[in-house]
This record gives C-alpha cells, sequence and structure tokens, in this order.
C-alpha cells in the first residue's frame, strides 16, 4: 500500500472517530450543572485506538463540527454557544486529553493495563479543565465548581476509563490486522 492510501484510510477513520464521539455523545445522564455523557468514553476509544495524533485530530474535527453549528454535542446542540457556555471546559479539555492518552500509549505500549493509566490521567485532565472553566464561566465558588464539575464524575470516569482501555486496545488490535489502521513505529 502506497504512503498516500495509508494517509486516505487514516484520514477516513480519523473522521469516523469524530463522528463516533458525536453519536456518544448524545448519550447523556442528566445532573443539576455538567451530564455525563458517552463523549469521554469515545475520546478514550479515539486516543486509545489512533493514538496522539490521528486521536487528537479527530478530536479536533469533532469539536470544529460542533462550532459551526453541527449539532454533536450532547442534547443535539452545537455551535459557539456551547463551546464557550458552562460546559465548554470539558469540551476543550478533550484535547489535551486525547493527545496525553495517545503520547502515553506510544511512549509506554499499547496495553489494557497502559491504556487504564492513560484513559485515567486523561480523564482527571477533562475534569481539571471543565471545573476550572466552570468555576469563571458559572461564577460560582470553587467548591461548588468542584461538587458539580468533578467529584460526580469520578466514579463513572473510571468506568469508562476501563470500557475504552479494554475496547480500544481489541479494536486497535483487530484494526491493525485488518490491515485498517497504519501505526508507524507500533
Amino acid at each position: 500500500m502506497t504512503e498516500s492510501n495509508q494517509k486516505l484510510r487514516m484520514m477516513i477513520v480519523t473522521a469516523l472517530f469524530a463522528a463516533i464521539i458525536g453519536v456518544l455523545a448524545q448519550v447523556t445522564i442528566p445532573l443539576p450543572l455538567v451530564p455525563i455523557t458517552g463523549q469521554t468514553l469515545a475520546i478514550g476509544l479515539a486516543a486509545t485506538i489512533l493514538g496522539a495524533r490521528y486521536g487528537t485530530v479527530s478530536v479536533l474535527v469533532y469539536l470544529g463540527l460542533g462550532a459551526v453549528g453541527v449539532p454533536v454535542f450532547s442534547s443535539m446542540s452545537g455551535g459557539l454557544g456551547s463551546l464557550f457556555g458552562p460546559t465548554g471546559g470539558f469540551l476543550f479539555g478533550f484535547i489535551p486529553a486525547a493527545f496525553i492518552i495517545g503520547f502515553y500509549l506510544e511512549k509506554t505500549s499499547f496495553t489494557v493495563r497502559n491504556a487504564i493509566i492513560a484513559n485515567l490521567i486523561g480523564m482527571i485532565i477533562t475534569l481539571v479543565f471543565g471545573t476550572v472553566w466552570l468555576k469563571f464561566i458559572a461564577e460560582i465558588p470553587w467548591q461548588a465548581a468542584f461538587m458539580g464539575g468533578f467529584a460526580p464524575f469520578i466514579p463513572v470516569g473510571i468506568i469508562k476509563a476501563a470500557l475504552a482501555a479494554s475496547i480500544g486496545i481489541a479494536v486497535r488490535k483487530r484494526l491493525k490486522s485488518a490491515s485498517l489502521l497504519y501505526v508507524a513505529n507500533h
């Protein structure tokens, strides 16, 4: 397979993961300030399967689609109001989270154990971004921001990290064996 075919294949897979993030964003459990969504699971899957570069690009494509108004964010929302509203910090936090998850796995190895560690780190990054953003945008005290934007997400975040790790590593192996995933040196 030529290099241009490999790049095209990775662009298609990356776009597919942007769509998967948008679909899983619609899986929502409402909470008072910030809902629990499937977005973070999808971010973990994208980064675990695609690595730092393509995982991050899939998040950027997803955020770009949402920014221009495509209803890919939770509750079928989109637009700059969603990006810069109270939950925007979580959305922006997906960028470094995806990069760090993929980077960690590329620098260690793509095993379920390492993927769980990477996804837990990604969860914390997302929650920190979201909580700090929520505090300032909603103009609420730190304790309220922590209780509304961090604490309730820890138990479900651990479960999502384990799911993203185990499913992501299994899917990555299958995609590689089917020559549907191009990964240099990994």
